[in-house]
């Protein structure tokens, strides 16, 4: 018996997904195919896994598939979030507060060392 070489394991009574083939043309003009399951929603972009380089969806007749989104919303900051929740003056008011309790403490612990 070869240990590791042979899988014991079958197929028999295994459903498979329904797959679909998308088709992709990446940069330099060359084509790819990737599988995907028939209810995965397939991306506009995908990277060639040979040659790394961004492929663009191509459609039945082989043309690129426009995509639907218009410019994706740039990510919001942790900047943009405390924003959303406090005012400038807030800020430099809390600001405030926090630097003279750590003023504080420095001054605390220089005294008993």
């Amino acid at each position: 018996m070869r240990l590791g070489a042979q899988s014991f394991q079958s197929e028999e009574g295994v459903d498979f997904v329904e797959r679909i083939t998308a088709r992709y043309r990446a940069e330099d003009g060359t084509e790819f195919e990737v599988v995907f399951a028939e209810d995965a929603e397939v991306p506009t972009h995908w990277e060639n896994p040979r040659t790394n380089q961004s492929g663009v969806l191509l459609d039945a007749s082989g043309k690129p598939v426009e995509d639907d989104r218009a410019e994706d919303k740039a990510a919001r900051t942790h900047w943009d979030m405390l924003l959303e929740r406090r005012t400038i003056p807030e800020l430099e008011e809390i600001l405030a507060e926090r630097l003279e309790i750590l003023r504080a403490q420095r001054g605390e612990s220089r005294k008993s060392a």
